[in-house]
């Protein structure tokens, strides 16, 4: 696989020591086993597959050259590059400047923008309706696209099957910004509706089965479908695509899920001719990461803790998988250990910022599960070891001799 020139600052020794480790032990990736760091009195069981996948880097790579390469120029970005603060704060530092939030609310009017700046397309794409507005200012302006290849990847598929007169359901989080941009696209090619969990996709039922009426679906489904869009027409054919960080597992399961429904409506001898085969459009990172952690299940950790930006999709999926065996703590940097009794963290369930005392067990051997998401830097991972063995006074040996 391409390898990118991140900043050296975003690597940690240590957790390279570790990947390289596992590639030469397991060069086919097929061992999803945990490693273990052994510091004697504390345990670190880390995932098989975890931080900066490759459309990440290549987004880093990209945007660091666009600064590079202009250094004289204005540099927005349409949005948050990805979603991770400590590298968007990097970004900024450097210059480069937000034209919009990460909900596509704007910060800086695009009316400012002039000949000779430079915009950066974040990882996740754009809708076509930003892009557009940008063309129609009619500016010299100079554009970086660092979308996921993955996510252009689904594009296509959204591209194809609408061509074939199948209707488009987006699995997504609707005010996501890869959600958003997959929309704009799949909308022009065939009608489009977004559901954002198995919950959402058997609300479609009866809709699809025509069990319900036309108005009951606009309410049900407000703003989340395309212009036009007709219950008796656009779901006689369907295939299902995804917002490429959701969980995998859930977007098979509704895959599934409709094409019961589909077999229910048209009988399974003329499904072909009803629902689409659209499988690979499920990222290989987000495929990886999860079934990693779906084995960390296995250890007898007594706590998880997950680094990530509190808005990332994919980690907050790992955390939802670690929180159905462990305590977990969501948290964005080593900062948020506060000592060795109390933690800040992001509780998913109530979207706030919430403390909790005693988070480490007081035990001869504590057993603590570290990972982190796909915009996760290494170095934070290592920063959170470092925390933690100092607050415990454990010497910190950087070497692949602490490897199980």
């Amino acid at each position: 696989m391409k390898t990118f020139n991140v900043p050296a600052f975003y690597r940690s020794p240590l957790i390279q020591k570790v990947k390289d480790f596992r590639k030469q032990q397991d060069p086919k990736r097929r061992d999803f086993s945990p490693s273990v760091l052994d510091f004697g009195k504390i345990k670190y069981y880390i995932p098989r597959h975890f931080g900066f996948c490759y459309g990440v880097e290549n987004a880093i790579e990209i945007a660091f050259r666009a600064i590079d390469e202009n250094p004289d120029k204005r540099i927005f970005l349409l949005s948050q590059m990805i979603h991770n603060p400590e590298v968007n704060k990097d970004l900024q530092e450097r210059g480069i400047q937000f034209l919009q939030d990460t909900y596509g609310n704007t910060l800086i009017d695009f009316s400012e923008l002039r000949d000779n700046d430079v915009i950066i397309i974040p990882a996740f794409g754009s809708p076509m309706e930003i892009l557009e507005r940008i063309k129609q200012l009619q500016l010299q302006t100079y554009f970086y696209d660092t979308t996921c290849p993955f996510v252009e990847r689904v594009w296509k598929k959204a591209e194809q099957i609408g061509k074939q007169n199948y209707t488009i359901i987006i699995h997504g989080k609707y005010k996501h910004e890869e959600t958003r941009a997959t929309f704009s696209r799949s909308k022009q090619f065939n009608h489009s509706v977004i559901i954002r969990d198995l919950e959402e996709a058997k609300l479609l039922e009866p809709f699809i089965l025509e069990q319900k009426s036309q108005q009951e679906f606009e309410l049900a489904f407000k703003e989340k479908f395309s212009e036009g869009f007709n219950i008796h027409q656009h779901f006689q054919r369907i295939g299902v695509i995804n917002q490429t960080t959701m969980l995998a597992t859930e977007t098979e399961e509704i895959s599934h899920y409709l094409k019961e429904v589909m077999i229910k409506k048209y009988g399974s001898e003329n499904i072909k001719d009803h629902f689409a085969d659209t499988h690979d459009t499920l990222c290989y990172a987000t495929n990886e990461n999860q079934t990693s952690v779906l084995h960390l299940l296995n250890t007898d950790a007594d706590l998880a803790i997950v680094v990530g930006g509190y808005n990332s999709s994919n980690t907050s999926h790992l955390v939802e998988l670690l929180q159905t065996k462990f305590p977990t703590y969501f948290i964005s940097s080593a900062n948020e250990i506060i000592s060795a009794d109390k933690i800040r963290h992001f509780n998913l369930e109530t979207k706030e910022i919430v403390e909790t005392i005693n988070f480490l067990p007081d035990k001869e051997e504590v057993k603590i599960i570290i990972t982190g998401g796909a915009s996760c830097p290494d170095a934070l991972l290592e920063q959170v070891i470092q925390r933690i063995n100092g607050l415990l006074n454990i010497k910190f040996e950087n070497s692949i001799n602490v490897l199980i």
